[in-house]
């Protein structure tokens, strides 16, 4: 089953129990992924690989918002842009944890031989590349290389 489908089901399960936080959610989710259909072809369904990473950018614009409520002292809209974040993380695969992040990391400074925090872009976008389809936040990543190179 597609994340698409899986979403479908799930609207009409949200509308049968009448809940409007998680029905607006799963809309906005819908919408996110026949957009980004539309846009690569009229005739050609996403792959369940474009799918999470349409979802994983939607969770990452809820991360931003987040942050943005909390400094501007707008804890309710906070709230509610995590309890969003919380049902897209439900068809997300589970997210790494740092330890495996971290030897990711050790792993591909290995291979590319950097040893200073200069070095930072290449480190992050090989590792990027290896965590590719896996749940990950960037500024996690980031971090870890940073204390990996001594920054």
């Amino acid at each position: 089953m597609t994340p698409l489908e899986k979403i479908n089901q799930d609207i009409t399960a949200a509308m049968k129990a009448k809940d409007a936080e998680r029905l607006s959610t799963l809309r906005m989710m819908k919408t996110a992924l026949k957009n980004k259909e539309l846009e690569k072809d009229k005739d050609s369904t996403l792959s369940e690989a474009e799918a999470i990473k349409v979802l994983q950018s939607l969770l990452k614009q809820r991360r931003d918002s987040i942050e943005q409520y909390t400094n501007a002292g707008r804890q309710e809209l906070a709230d509610k842009e995590t309890a969003e974040m919380k049902i897209i993380e439900e068809y997300l695969p589970a997210a790494m944890d740092e330890a495996a992040i971290g030897q990711i990391v050790e792993s591909v400074i290995a291979e590319t031989g950097a040893s200073s925090p200069a070095q930072m872009g290449v480190v992050m976008k090989a590792t990027m590349a290896k965590l590719a389809g896996q749940t990950v936040d960037g500024k996690l990543v980031s971090a870890i290389v940073k204390v990996k190179l001594g920054g």
